[in-house]
This record gives C-alpha cells, sequence and structure tokens, in this order.
C-alpha cells in the first residue's frame, strides 16, 4: 500500500514539473510564437488569428469559423 502511494505521488510530481517547465516563460514569448507559426501556416489555412486568453494564461492560434461556425483552436501557447 505505501509503495502504491508513492508511486502515485512520484508520478504526479513528474507530470506536474514537466506542466511547469513546458510553457512559454512570458506572454511576449508566447505572443511571438503564436505569430510565427501564423505565418507559416497561413499558406495552407485561411482565416487564421492570434488572441490572448487571459482567464487561462495563453495565446491560442485559431481558424475563424464559416458560414456562423464557430472558429476552431488549432494550437495553445502557455505561458
Amino acid at each position: 500500500m505505501k509503495f502504491t502511494i508513492l508511486f502515485i505521488s512520484l508520478i504526479a510530481i513528474i507530470l506536474g514539473f514537466l506542466y511547469f517547465f513546458t510553457g512559454y516563460k512570458s506572454a511576449f514569448e508566447a505572443d511571438q510564437q503564436c505569430h510565427y507559426q501564423m505565418r507559416l501556416k497561413s499558406i495552407e489555412l485561411e482565416g487564421l488569428g492570434c488572441d490572448h486568453d487571459l482567464e487561462t494564461n495563453q495565446w491560442l492560434l485559431y481558424q475563424k469559423g464559416v458560414s456562423d461556425q464557430p472558429s476552431q483552436v488549432l494550437k495553445r501557447y502557455r505561458y
């Protein structure tokens, strides 16, 4: 039983470190990456945009919806 709790705790700590260290260090870096990817993908996709989501602290690369359809998020840049 103690081994199971230790194992689950270790997995949780590892996942927490991975989540913390894989984001961008600032909103500026996330913004720059979003706009860079938007320029690269604009060749193959139309109606791309970047927007800042204040609630989740991330920039969103999205494709604008057509015919009253909602926009589709292509990638998230968490900081």
